[in-house]
């Protein structure tokens, strides 16, 4: 006997956004004597002029429940009501249970779907697209997709590549169904050639030896990546701005992964962005907070610009894998995001 079901087949959105900062700013001057560099060679080579770094009675469970709980309160969408809770990260000190599940005890809500994801900068992304196509089959209603990291416990201080970029944050959206296109068709894919490009060493099974008892740092190939992204990640853009029925010209806002000022500029250049285009710049102050960035640079762009409430946006995620994901999106409506 076949199965009787009929697939929903609607429309989904972002309803509100939410963001957890750390209270604790670390300017370049706390960064460079471990790294023998200087606060200009760090703004010169990545726009960044100081990051968040969260404190030690700041977890990734708890910035989620601050993100989260301002995007409920945004979106006016109870938490009993959310259906599912998507977390993307890749800091999250525990292999299993998941990152989703502690979250949504603590939210409220412990019988909905919940599960994490690892796709690194890329991972808001993937759970953006995630959630939209729940929505739009019917298999959810609403649905919490949050990016968080505390990088800070996984790069190492010394390391000249990396201890000036990554940082720590969270954010967090509410999707849910909409009577017209609010999210386009997610462009995403993987580049694992290149997958030796960004790493976190030693594995596991390293570390299982007593007698090289270690801890997980971040290892980058700076040079690689910046090529790789500058060069793949425009066309991806342009793809998902056509599979949604826009051009450069008529986007309002660009809203990438916060790798560093010189690829989000070298980017916005390649795709021929009109001036007339927003493009978030949150880097500068913020830091890299991979999965994290894109919610909080979405957040923090719609603070400066509240005109860009409702307005179009490309949205794109790109880190190690090396994996991508983009999404043409409609920004949260301008009730939402008080």
């Amino acid at each position: 006997m076949a199965l009787k079901f009929t697939p929903k087949n609607r429309n989904s959105r972002i309803l509100a956004v939410g963001a957890y900062r750390p209270s604790r700013i670390i300017p370049n001057s706390d960064i460079v004597d471990r790294i023998d560099s200087s606060d200009e060679w760090i703004r010169e080579r990545s726009g960044i002029e100081s990051r968040r770094f969260a404190g030690p009675d700041e977890s990734v469970i708890s910035m989620s429940e601050a993100a989260c709980r301002q995007a409920l309160t945004r979106s006016g969408i109870s938490m009993a009501d959310v259906d599912a809770v998507i977390v993307a990260t890749i800091t999250y000190p525990f292999q299993t249970p998941s990152a989703a599940t502690e979250l949504i005890a603590l939210l409220g809500n412990p019988k909905a779907a919940a599960f994490d994801i690892s796709a690194a900068c890329a991972g808001f992304c993937y759970g953006v697209g995630m959630a939209s196509d729940l929505i739009r089959s019917g298999s959810a209603n609403y649905v919490l997709v949050v990016g968080v990291e505390k990088l800070s416990d996984f790069t190492d201080p010394e390391d000249r590549g990396t201890a000036f970029i990554f940082a720590d944050g969270a954010g967090a959206v509410i999707i849910g169904p909409s009577e017209t296109a609010g999210i386009g068709p997610t462009i995403w894919g993987s580049d694992a050639t290149n997958r030796d490009a960004i790493l976190m060493t030693p594995s596991w099974i390293d570390l299982k030896n007593p007698e090289s008892l270690g801890w997980p740092d971040i290892s980058m190939q700076g040079q690689t990546v910046f090529r790789w992204a500058v060069y793949q990640m425009a066309p991806i853009g342009l793809q998902a701005l056509a599979a949604a029925g826009l051009t450069p010209e008529t986007l309002d806002a660009f809203i990438p992964h916060q790798a560093n000022m010189r690829i989000i500029d070298s980017m916005a250049k390649s795709m021929k962005l009109p001036e007339t285009v927003a493009i978030a710049r949150d880097v500068k102050v913020s830091g890299n907070t991979s999965a994290a960035s894109v919610p909080i640079a979405m957040d923090s762009l719609l603070t400066e610009r509240p005109d860009l409430h409702g307005k179009t946006a490309l949205i794109i995620g790109f880190g190690a894998g090396l994996v991508y994901a983009a999404q043409a999106i409609e920004l949260p409506a301008a009730s939402s995001n008080k």
